[in-house]
């Protein structure tokens, strides 16, 4: 099967029937695409080896084959994992676009354990409408493609859902790294920049034998890896280098904090403004106390705080990080 599955015209269900004979069979690698969330998307291909070998290396991890939930489009590695792990699995996945909801999609799976693949929007939308409990039911939830804000987190734990926070990318043919730890066969190291980089046989074809990525991250003496940002997510602003992804991490976990995003804009007087973006409840005085008592400088507090509702997304359900830079927002 030589196909492309970025794009692909059609539902879950249709490229579920795509993939069977590709995965039972093999053949020539698939055309994935980044996401693209901050600039424009590159193909990538993966190979049957590496993408099967990142399937049967999450279901080990997550404690065996189970039934899943289709939650997240087949034109993404995540949601075209799900389709692969569930052939794998040998079991039928349960697709959430034919049912009202996420409570009547769970009520028609029958298998004895199930698991879900989400992206942070799509709990936080169920925590706020007080539906996080329809999770409850799921032995495991995968939840990747961008930071969650602690406080959805721990909103989503009492209700009972058992949350994975998973960290990965096309290249690496989905997460690859599970609460901190990196699935079986797949190494980590941090280069001298602060970069992760990761090796293993989940790497797509052609990224050599270890993807640098654009995330920086420690590694803890037990192995748990922590990303913290983005390395090219830095503003000038009146002369100091501020740490876009370090000043979201920091707000991202205030107890009134629901979603964040924080962006850089381009300003007369400081030649880029950090503006941040906010879900929930914050000012910019709290948004310097928070930097303070993190230890970071006063200096990279935002110098507006907008709430917004809802912060724009992409088609992949990540935060639309140039739309928010942009004019079509406050700012």
């Amino acid at each position: 099967m030589a196909a492309s599955l970025s794009p692909v015209a059609g539902s879950a269900r249709e490229v579920l029937e795509l993939l069977r004979p590709w995965v039972t069979g093999g053949g020539e690698p698939l055309l994935m695409h980044t996401s693209g969330s901050t600039g424009e998307p590159k193909p990538l291909r993966l190979s049957h080896a590496a993408v099967l070998a990142s399937a049967h290396a999450a279901l080990s991890r997550l404690g065996g084959p189970a039934q899943w939930l289709s939650a997240l489009p087949p034109t993404g590695v995540g949601g075209l994992q799900v389709l692969v792990r569930s052939i794998v699995a040998g079991t039928e996945p349960v697709f959430l676009d034919e049912h009202a909801g996420i409570a009547s999609a769970a009520a028609a799976m029958t298998g004895s354990r199930r698991y879900a693949s989400l992206v942070p929007t799509q709990l936080f939308r169920l925590v706020e409408s007080g539906r996080a409990g329809d999770l409850a039911s799921f032995d495991a939830v995968l939840l990747g493609g961008a930071a969650a804000p602690r406080a959805v987190l721990e909103r989503a734990a009492e209700a009972g859902v058992r949350i994975v926070r998973t960290y990965g990318m096309t290249e690496t043919c989905g997460g690859c790294v599970y609460d901190g730890i990196p699935l079986d066969g797949v190494r980590l190291r941090i280069e001298d920049d602060g970069r992760v980089a990761i090796a293993g046989a989940v790497l797509a074809d052609g990224v050599g034998e270890w993807l640098v990525t654009n995330d920086l991250g420690r590694i803890d003496d037990d192995g748990r890896l922590h990303v913290l940002g983005r390395a090219d997510q830095v503003a000038v602003s009146g002369g100091v280098n501020v740490p876009l992804a370090a000043v979201e991490s920091t707000l991202r976990d205030e107890p009134g904090v629901l979603d964040v995003v924080v962006v850089a804009r381009p300003d007369p007087e400081w030649g880029q403004a950090v503006v941040a973006f906010v879900v929930g409840d914050l000012d910019r005085a709290q948004a310097a106390a928070a930097l303070e008592r993190a230890g970071h400088p006063r200096t990279w507090t935002p110098r507006a705080v907008h709430r917004l509702d809802a912060l724009p997304l992409l088609p992949n359900g990540k935060p639309d990080r140039v739309a928010l830079a942009g004019d079509g927002f406050p700012g």
